[in-house]
């Protein structure tokens, strides 16, 4: 687990729309940002992360849609990047390096991102469990929907009979969370062309592709539903 340095923001908590937090145990709030950009975005999870140290706000739960992007994490290699920053950005693609785990990924329109930023002293300090519970809200999301998924040995995310379906990337500083996860819902899968997904020459799936035609707004009711239940949280939509 890494330990980052605290950093000004220029944003506070209040400013970007962040409720104080209050006496409410096993509560987590969730604010969907729509289609933001990755930087924006970003800059949104980090203020979060510093409320939520500081007590002032509790658990988090971001959802988006970001535009084309590609990010590389902490332990990224670069022959997985199958383009160059240049070409990407004639493409019309942002690239970012970040403090996540992972190697490379991709997100754009049709994906569904969520950023959990949960103090994992109140649930369990223990990294591989946060991980399989992110994992498991999203197979059971999807079991909703009529789609069997699950684990692949070794790997992390959410595999289909087709394809990985779902990324998982994670930091974690002090016990509080940021960063997530990536769910293809009817993601343009041309675009993974760009990369090697996390790293592993597999393919990759859509809700969409797999024959399902369910709207973000379902997929997002369901993803915070299971949140909830495998969290052991209270969800408040603002």
């Amino acid at each position: 687990m890494e330990t980052e340095i605290c950093v000004h923001l220029r944003s506070s908590a209040a400013e970007i729309g962040f409720s104080r937090m209050i006496a409410t145990d096993l509560k987590c709030e969730v604010r969907d940002l729509g289609r933001l950009r990755y930087a924006d975005a970003l800059e949104q999870q980090r203020t979060a992360v510093e409320a939520r140290k500081n007590g002032l706000i509790p658990d988090q739960l971001l959802l988006v849609e970001h535009p084309h992007v590609v990010t590389m994490g902490r332990n990224g290699h670069e022959e997985n990047l199958l383009a160059p920053p240049e070409l990407l950005a004639r493409s019309g693609i942002d690239f970012f390096e970040t403090d996540r785990g992972g190697d490379v990924t991709y997100h754009g329109p049709g994906q569904i991102v969520g950023y959990p930023i949960l103090d994992l002293r109140e649930w369990k300090r223990d990294v591989h469990a946060y991980v399989r519970a992110i994992e498991q809200t999203i197979i059971d999301a999807l079991a909703g929907f009529g789609i069997a998924s699950g684990r692949e040995a070794g790997a992390t995310g959410v595999w289909t009979s087709e394809g990985k379906i779902a990324a998982i990337g994670v930091h974690i500083s002090r016990w509080i969370t940021s960063h997530g996860f990536a769910l293809n819902i009817d993601t343009d899968l041309n675009y993974f062309r760009y990369i090697v997904p996390c790293g592993l020459t597999r393919p990759v799936a859509s809700m969409r592709s797999l024959g399902c035609g369910a709207k973000r707004e379902e997929v997002a009711a369901a993803l915070i539903e299971n949140f909830g239940r495998i969290f052991d949280r209270q969800m408040e939509k603002l």
